[in-house]
């Protein structure tokens, strides 16, 4: 076992050897960065792995990992085998990897990085991110899986997972976000991720600001690829929620006879938004059935009940109330203090915040500032995160008692140690915070 671990690191130390974009400063979108030809020539190489097997391939701004994780459990209920590649991990690399959600072992992925290493030397500039998708495209082809969800990395035209032929593509909800990469307008960013549709092949599309929808259609009518916006086709309402999950209909937006029958669901992840991340995973599913994918009713609704994605308003304990939460823009701050409304009303919430370099903090501290009482301001070790103290003179303005502690396991034990009674701790700002704070979380009850 030993060995295995040993292996096992130095294939990470050998994968982030090569540039890992998302660990770089000031990154520009540049073509010899983001090119596809290198990816292309990779699975060339390989004999085209990504193309043995169906695809779902899913961009977006927010909602991609939620979307793809309903939409590879209903797939998996439905009794396919199920490919399921997602970034960045939680707490360990080969979560990225997963068939039927069980992350690919740590011996399995030194032999994929192994295969992988003959070829890797005959191509230049090869990144972090265009070898994991290729071991994940290797992976799912060896295990023969019957149909694998991809989710994009960064953007969609130049991302490394778009040298896929998709069955369908999706696209969940955009906001400005990477705008240093993507482009400073919701339209450029619309450019970029309808960049994964291709011609002739269906995409569904989330609910999206008009701007966006406007170039997606476009997109899509040069293209000929039929395009289903969810809002257009469907509505999805919230039934009734609590901490423990929230009930929700789906109908038809339009139907002939009056109004629509619906169809009821469960779903364990909290939110408004994870209702509209089910309603786009449902019309995915529905595209799939038609092109004859069989999926009943009950697999979507038994797929959604027991659909598990850490790290989104994820409660680590109830007493007193701890909740973690991947919020890392401006729209996903905004989603978060409207979940804090509705599930937290009238409780105190200390908040502990750390953020990434190039985010939009007084924007999503503004968001937040009117649900809580009190802010931590803390970093993760993340090479890109923002620097406390900078981060701290940014919440001194919003009026609220601000703590700064660039330590982020003592800032979270510093918080708890201060909740009041019914007071609850919520910690977000960026992936690396929720998941630094749920692994340091899950240690610390071990020990105690």
């Amino acid at each position: 076992m030993e060995n295995v671990e040993a292996a096992y690191q130095s294939t990470l130390d050998y994968l982030y050897s090569f540039v890992d974009y998302s660990l770089t400063r000031s990154l520009r979108y540049s073509p010899e960065k983001f090119d596809l030809g290198r990816m292309a020539a990779l699975m060339d190489a390989l004999g085209s792995p990504q193309s043995q097997y169906p695809i779902v391939h899913v961009a977006g701004t927010k909602g991609k990992g939620s979307t793809c994780a309903m939409i590879a459990g209903v797939l998996q209920t439905a009794g396919y085998k199920v490919g399921l590649y997602t970034s960045p991990h939680l707490v360990d690399y080969t979560e990225r990897i997963q068939v039927n959600r069980q992350p690919v072992s740590h011996e399995r992925l030194v032999e994929l990085v192994e295969q992988l290493k003959p070829e890797v030397g005959k191509i230049e500039r090869l990144t972090t991110f265009e070898l994991t998708t290729a071991a994940a495209f290797l992976y799912f082809a060896q295990e023969k899986v019957d149909i694998a969800v991809i989710e994009v990395g960064l953007g969609g035209r130049l991302d490394a997972t778009n040298v896929v032929d998709p069955l369908v593509s999706v696209i969940t909800s955009l906001s400005l976000d990477h705008m240093n990469v993507l482009g400073d307008t919701l339209e450029k960013i619309a450019g970029e991720k309808g960049g994964i549709i291709k011609p002739g092949r269906p995409v569904v599309v989330a609910h999206q600001k008009p701007e966006a929808a406007a170039v997606l259609k476009k997109i899509a009518k040069e293209r000929q690829a039929p395009i289903l916006f969810t809002d257009n086709t469907y509505f999805a309402s919230v039934t009734q929620h609590s901490l423990a999950g929230q009930e929700f209909e789906i109908r038809k937006a339009v139907e002939n006879n009056g109004r629509a029958r619906a169809s009821r669901f469960s779903l364990p992840l909290l939110g408004e938004h994870q209702v509209q991340n089910a309603l786009t995973a449902y019309a995915t599913l529905k595209v799939l059935r038609e092109a004859g994918l069989k999926i009943s009713n009950s697999d979507i609704a038994n797929g959604f009940a027991a659909v598990s994605w850490p790290g989104r308003f994820e409660i680590l304990q109830n007493d007193p109330l701890v909740v973690i939460d991947s919020a890392h823009n401006l729209d996903s701050a905004d989603k978060l203090a409207q979940t804090i409304r509705d599930y937290l009303p009238g409780r105190a919430v200390e908040l502990v915040f750390g953020a990434s370099e190039d985010k939009d903090v007084t924007g999503m501290l503004a968001a937040l500032v009117p649900v809580i009482k009190s802010i931590m301001v803390t970093q993760s070790v993340h090479p890109r995160s923002y620097d406390a103290a900078q981060l701290g003179d940014v919440a001194q303005k919003f009026g609220l008692p601000v703590a700064v502690n660039p330590q982020l396991e003592t800032a979270l034990d510093q918080a708890y140690a201060s909740l009041e009674p019914e007071g609850v701790l919520v910690i977000t700002g960026s992936i690396f915070i929720a998941a630094g704070a749920r692994q340091y979380w899950f240690e610390k009850k071990i020990s105690d």
